[in-house]
């Protein structure tokens, strides 16, 4: 596999989970992986914001429930820190029905996986991830984001506005509306007779447009806005 940098590197990777054998057990496979390597291990979400600030990891790993911090508020700090602005955040959570990861992916996170996931998985998840895609998927993920989006979006989200889908063009909605439902470039591409280059340049004028950090806030924005349905499939 070649590493997601352009120079040769390794992808840095720095996990987080309060679990010390759950860490053990990633930091292995992570290790195994000739492309990827463990720059850091985390216990607390505190220790995850220090470690991320100090390793300059290009992705972390992070458990949504632990002590001290949790993974959400971690993210959120993560997020918010310029210095940080190339780190990524993979959340890992028990159930794919936790409805705390619509609050994660509004507080940052690209993407996020349950813990029982095959390690080829994650380790496939973890290069996604850090070469700039979200990893929400059309399935169980889109149904559990539209369920809770249901409900008015928090005050402290960091979604763009409703308000700033009007600098979109027809063609730019029309892609937003795809991406909101979980497809990648690829199935965009197709979906509406694009070259899959045709669909990737959309969506990055459409995060430059509206502000967005990656691609989980713009599946938050298809629904915080209307512009994707709750409970209709593509």
């Amino acid at each position: 596999m070649t590493p997601v940098h352009q120079d040769g590197s390794a992808i840095r990777v720095l996990l987080a989970d309060d679990q010390a054998l759950v860490r053990a057990a990633f930091a292995m496979l992570v290790e195994s992986a000739r492309d990827m390597q463990v720059v850091g291990q985390a216990g607390t979400g505190r220790e995850a914001v220090d470690l991320a600030r100090a390793e300059r990891a290009d992705l972390i790993v992070m458990d949504i429930r632990m002590p001290d911090l949790d993974g959400i508020e971690a993210t959120r700090l993560i997020a918010a820190d310029e210095d940080l602005a190339g780190v990524k955040v993979l959340m890992l959570t028990t159930y794919d029905t936790d409805e705390h990861v619509v609050e994660a992916l509004r507080a940052g996170a690209s993407g996020f996986l349950v813990k029982d996931t095959r390690p080829a998985e994650l380790l496939d998840a973890i290069r996604t991830v850090a070469a700039g895609e979200s990893l929400l998927s059309p399935g169980p993920t889109a149904r559990l984001i539209a369920r809770v989006l249901r409900q008015p979006a928090t005050p402290e989200t960091d979604a763009p506005a409703p308000a700033s889908l009007g600098a979109l063009s027809d063609r730019e909605r029309q892609v937003l509306t795809l991406v909101a439902r979980g497809l990648n470039n690829t199935e965009v591409a197709e979906a509406l007779g694009l070259s899959p280059l045709t669909a990737k340049t959309h969506v990055s004028r459409i995060m430059g447009k509206l502000g967005a950090r990656d691609r989980a806030q713009l599946v938050i924005l298809g629904y915080e806005s209307g512009l994707v349905t709750p409970g209709l499939t593509p």
